[in-house]
């Protein structure tokens, strides 16, 4: 099995029909999948609702958000 894994792939952002930056995601695997590793103490709301946002932004629909901090990986499956 093939999984294709890109990292730091750029999207413009686009507020009122203007580009005001780039959003550069952590890793897009087989460009289905955004993917977004942190170190926190929790998953928190601020930290779901910048990954649903980044699912807009690069018209993805399945976001994995990861957690480093302690010694057993913690994760969040976020759909949009």
């Amino acid at each position: 099995m093939n999984i294709g894994v890109a990292q730091q792939q750029s999207f413009p952002v686009i507020y009122r029909e203007k580009e005001i930056g780039l959003l550069i995601p952590d890793l897009i695997v087989n460009e289905e999948v955004l993917v977004e590793t942190k170190i926190a103490e929790s998953f928190t709301s601020a930290h779901e609702a910048q990954v649903i946002g980044y699912l807009a932004i690069t018209e993805l629909r399945v976001g994995l958000w990861l957690n480093f901090k302690f010694a057993r990986l913690q994760w969040k499956r976020l759909v949009r």
